[in-house]
């Protein structure tokens, strides 16, 4: 083989090798591309089939949307340890949880702030209602203190171990309240209890749909 033809013989090898080390180091192990197949699609926003949270693991228990006529305000995922198909289930559960909104429209954050609290008196007894009045007016003044959500914005209500509710947009956190499991099993029962915002979203995040 003459000396010019073995030098690009070598060259292209030399770039074929490296392009393959490529492909191979991008290639998705087997767990991401089972959560990839996983995943949950819902008006086009991607849930994860898991997540970690507080060092603990987090499955989707179920997804939703939140509709009125062809007005969509989010899609929503519920994020537990153990599957939970009623809401004794999910509140009867211990440890970190994660509701996860996806919006689909620009909305004032005064319109959620309004929801959130016709939510929790709905789904909560009058002696409930009052014990829960200082956090859930701290919770409300939190998130009115984003103007606005847009579009595409992610929305985190976390509960950790230690029962501390993290209120998150787009990963920021926006505000953490300690001891306040009772508020965000309040939180739960506007989405999932007896009186919820939506019985389609209510059975899409209890994974009965």
């Amino acid at each position: 083989m003459p000396f010019t033809h073995a030098l690009l013989w070598s060259a292209r090898s030399v770039f074929l090798l490296a392009v393959l080390g490529f492909l191979i180091s991008a290639a998705p192990t087997p767990a991401q591309a089972q959560d990839a197949e996983t995943a949950v699609v819902v008006e086009g926003q991607r849930f994860a089939s898991r997540l970690k949270l507080a060092d603990v693991d987090l499955r989707l228990n179920g997804t939703g949307l939140r509709a009125v006529g062809w007005f969509k305000a989010y899609a929503a995922a519920l994020y537990l340890r153990e599957p939970a198909s009623s809401a004794a289930q999910v509140l009867a559960q211990a440890g970190p949880k994660r509701l996860q909104l996806r919006m689909l429209r620009k909305l004032p954050t005064s319109e959620l702030a309004k929801a959130v609290h016709k939510g929790v008196l709905r789904n909560s007894s009058a002696p409930e209602a009052a014990s829960l009045a200082a956090q859930l007016a701290a919770f409300e003044a939190r998130i009115t203190a984003v103007p606005e959500v847009r579009k595409g914005d992610v929305v985190d209500l976390d509960l950790d171990l230690a029962g501390a509710l993290r209120f998150s947009v787009n990963g920021t956190l926006r505000g953490e309240w300690a001891d306040a499991g009772t508020l965000y099993a309040a939180l739960l029962r506007a989405f999932v209890g007896t009186s919820p915002y939506d019985p389609l979203l209510k059975s899409g995040l209890l994974g009965q749909r």
